[in-house]
């Protein structure tokens, strides 16, 4: 597989967010200002980058029945290395991401991208595959949280922007984040003239979260 392919699948075409839809929760919650996002989207990088090596050196050493626990361990390590990182050196953003920095331990894109793609892919390709999705996360909720912040607050990075103007403090809310998410969804689905919707196959082989999926075990797909 290419390698440059395989780094910026994850910006747009495969974006973890806007295009397979997944790590909703945290992209919603955290979206509220640049600042705790672009924090919230380097921590997960750091921990899928780390976990999608380790996981790929160890792929034939792992038992399959065991996969996911062992998986989640890896994770979980990682995960309680950035938030030391984070609470040693930038307490603020450790405090403001609060209960969704452990939280990334179950992220549905860091445990789907160990199952689909490191156990399957040498270590640098899987390097890559986390890089590339690790920054689609990010540009995900980058774009998410300015336009959330300008709007909402009238501030950017906590600069503010204007004055005199009323901001739209519902952007800054649980249904200004849906509206905003659903605006960035169709926009990326319109570029893309929905080619990436497309080209995923129904069912369970073609779902991204097919690995933590009860159903998938049982071959019952409701999708």
């Amino acid at each position: 597989m290419n390698k440059l392919k395989i780094l910026i699948n994850g910006l747009i075409k495969e974006n973890p967010v806007l295009v397979l839809v997944l790590g909703t929760c945290p992209t919603l919650a955290t979206s509220t200002s640049v600042k705790n996002a672009v924090g919230m989207g380097l921590a997960a990088t750091f921990v899928l980058v780390g976990s999608n090596i380790v996981i790929s050196l160890l792929k034939k050493i792992i038992p399959d029945k065991v996969r996911i626990p062992c998986y989640i361990v890896v994770i979980a390590t990682f995960v309680t290395i950035v938030s030391m990182l984070l609470q040693a050196f930038v307490e603020p953003i450790y405090n403001a991401l609060g209960i969704f920095l452990p939280l990334i331990v179950v992220n549905c894109i860091i445990l789907g991208r160990a199952e689909m793609f490191a156990s399957k892919n040498s270590v640098f390709d899987s390097m890559l595959d986390g890089v590339g999705m690790g920054l689609g996360f990010t540009l995900a909720l980058f774009l998410m949280s300015s336009l959330r912040e300008i709007i909402g607050s009238g501030t950017w990075l906590g600069i503010q922007l204007y004055s005199g103007i009323q901001p739209m403090s519902i952007l800054t809310l649980a249904p200004g984040g849906f509206f905003v998410f659903g605006c960035l969804v169709a926009l990326v689905n319109y570029i893309t003239n929905g080619k990436s919707r497309k080209k995923q196959k129904k069912g369970c082989a073609g779902c991204p979260s097919a690995a933590v999926c009860a159903n998938a075990e049982k071959g019952e797909c409701n999708a």
